[in-house]
């Protein structure tokens, strides 16, 4: 296992949204390489941090990582998505906070092996969580031409979509990463050669949603985390890139207006109340300073909301 160097993005931007009582319960959804985590259970005394990750080698980093802070921890590994159920299986009722880092890691990203980076040949993967089924390699050789040019246009935002849907198809099966970006690159039209690497970022992004089902889960999670929140709890999420950020937005605006009724209802009859409110009307970006020393914090979006 390489190396599991992680820059902690918007760091201290995260704690002081977290505002962070010593005795309260916390937990980091995507705890990665503990460093969010490792800045929490620093400040608690009495309290409890839930650090959760899916990925097998994240969770072996935590585990060494957060080991110094004893039981103030309790380490799980599962998707984020389950936090009902988690805070069920630790007799949990209540939280104090809940922070988010979407996307991949940079570790994900950096060992080779695990297919998810487009700089090196490797086996077709992209796993988040190795106990799935469902791999890029299920993605790009077993989906219908529909499907592909679905999440390849929806998730990687991608115009050429058509053309390297059928590239794909043309040359099944497709077994590694580097099969694949020289598809993507040879189905880029010629006059928009100087464009071909962004389409291959963006149509391994598309894939790479796909296979771990990252957007269908921010809802829900932010929704469940807010019926498990102590009033005054805050959730704190950074997001990477417009798909995630819209949903992210979304989901706290209709959270903090309550009402759910058509707007020509003279009356409320849906009886919603605001569960939330909206801490950062705009998104919290990385400093210059932040920017020189991790570049891929470009596109990071810190967004918070407090319980009511």
């Amino acid at each position: 296992m390489s190396e599991f160097s992680h820059f902690s993005v918007l760091l201290n931007e995260c704690i002081e949204n977290l505002n962070i009582k010593p005795n309260g319960i916390y937990v980091d959804g995507t705890a990665g390489g503990a460093g969010h985590s490792s800045k929490i259970a620093e400040r608690l005394d009495g309290g409890l941090l839930i650090p959760i990750d899916q990925d097998e080698d994240a969770i072996k980093v935590i585990t060494e990582r957060l080991a110094p802070y004893g039981d103030k921890v309790r380490i799980v590994r599962d998707n984020f998505s389950n936090i009902k159920n988690v805070l069920e299986n630790l007799g949990i009722e209540k939280i104090d906070g809940l922070l988010l880092d979407l996307g991949v890691s940079s570790y994900q990203l950096d060992t080779a092996e695990r297919g998810f980076s487009y700089m090196a040949d490797a086996p077709l993967d992209m796993r988040m969580d190795n106990r799935a089924v469902r791999s890029a390699y299920t993605v790009v050789n077993e989906y219908s031409v529909d499907e592909l040019k679905r999440i390849i246009y929806e998730f990687g935002e991608e115009r050429f979509a058509p053309k390297i849907v059928s590239g794909i198809i043309n040359a099944r099966p497709v077994n590694t990463t580097g099969e694949l970006v020289e598809i993507i690159k040879k189905s880029i039209p010629s006059f928009a050669r100087k464009e071909e690497w962004s389409s291959v970022k963006r149509v391994f992004q598309a894939i790479r949603i796909e296979v771990n089902k990252e957007l269908d889960v921010i809802a829900p999670t932010i929704e469940a985390a807010v019926n498990s929140m102590n009033a005054g709890g805050r959730i704190v999420i950074i997001t990477f890139h417009s798909l995630e950020d819209r949903i992210v937005k979304q989901t706290f605006n209709t959270l903090a207006s309550g009402c759910t009724c058509p707007k020509d209802f003279p009356v409320c009859v849906c009886g919603n109340k605001p569960k939330i409110k909206i801490i950062t009307k705009k998104p919290i970006l990385p400093s210059e300073d932040e920017l020189a020393v991790n570049s891929r914090s470009k596109s990071a979006k810190l967004r918070v909301a407090e319980r009511i």
